[in-house]
């Protein structure tokens, strides 16, 4: 049983990424797949297909590379971080994004910035 399961998904596409697997399968909730929607539309996995429980997730290559080259949790259960847009990081000097909860859903940093709304910061890819 997961407990966590935004760190279960980032776990799984990391190993997926190194293991070169061409497919991943991750438990579905609203929060992963609301995660996963942003992934794909910023180009970091293929697919993301929900088939009863379960969402089969197809993982991204560019010439033989993955697409993503480091993720990471930042707000976790126990330590929540919580940050105003003014406040928000740049992920590997603009190449990255950074994945935030507000009170409008979840979306990239960017959007945020757009709207005007900082949240909870669930994490970083690169």
């Amino acid at each position: 049983m997961v407990n966590d399961h935004l760190s279960d998904l980032i776990a799984r596409v990391k190993n997926g990424y190194h293991a070169q697997r061409e497919e991943i399968v991750v438990n579905a909730t609203k929060t992963v797949e609301s995660v996963l929607s942003v992934l794909a539309k910023n180009k970091y996995i293929e697919t993301a297909t929900r088939e009863g429980k379960e969402i089969k997730v197809k993982l991204r290559y560019e010439g033989g590379k993955p697409a993503v080259m480091g993720i990471q949790r930042m707000s976790k259960p126990g330590a929540r971080y919580y940050l105003s847009v003014s406040e928000l990081p740049r992920v590997w000097g603009g190449l990255g994004i950074n994945i935030v909860s507000t009170s409008k859903g979840i979306m990239d940093g960017k959007q945020a910035k757009k709207i005007k709304q900082g949240g909870e910061l669930i994490a970083q890819v690169w």
